[in-house]
């Protein structure tokens, strides 16, 4: 887990590389241990008055796959520099319309040992048709967790950052000031 600071250094340093015309403006950037996923707005599709909510759909769909397209490229550069630099993945997406739309990106495996009573939960989903195999089960359990949680989980990761904010203070942190000394001092 980062911390807020480095989260916004993070941002900042997107903000200040990508290309002032690539998105409207910079939505959001996220990352963990293996990922940073970058995410921007861009204008919704013109449309005549009265246009049909079947309409709207498929132009702003047709927007995302051009703006996909389109910008390639300059994103493949950019994730390029941001990959040595930072060690980790980059990813894209865009917001339009009110959608979010996310281009490639990875799937981490994460493992786990679970007692029987656990994999019965996972296998009560695959015997639904919920879930193809554990590995889908466990993924479903995540993003159920995720929706209904957010709050919970927002206050979580704010208590995290604060537990690193005083871990660095620590008696094994770096000094962060360390004031030169004074020369008559040693010399007296």
């Amino acid at each position: 887990m980062i911390t807020t600071e480095q989260r916004e250094k993070l941002r900042g340093w997107f903000a200040g590389r990508l290309p002032d015309d690539l998105f409207e403006s910079l939505a959001e950037v996220t990352v963990d241990r293996e990922e940073i996923t970058v995410i921007g707005r861009i204008p919704e599709p013109r449309l005549a008055e009265g246009a049909s909510d079947a309409e709207k759909e498929a132009a702003v769909q047709s927007r995302i796959q051009e703006f996909r397209e389109r910008t390639r490229e300059d994103r493949v550069a950019v994730a390029r520099e941001a990959e040595h630099r930072f060690r980790k993945k980059v990813s894209w997406g865009v917001e339009c319309g009110g959608e979010r739309a996310l281009f490639t990106h990875i799937a981490a495996p994460v493992m786990t040992r679970l007692r029987q009573p656990e994999r019965q939960v996972l296998d009560t989903l695959i015997a639904a048709g919920v879930a193809r195999s554990r590995s889908d089960a466990l993924a479903w359990c995540v993003r159920l967790v995720q929706r209904h949680t957010d709050d919970w989980l927002t206050e979580l990761r704010d208590s995290l950052e604060h537990v690193q904010r005083v871990r660095a203070q620590g008696p094994d942190a770096a000094p962060q000031d360390t004031a030169p000394q004074d020369a008559s001092a040693d010399e007296e």
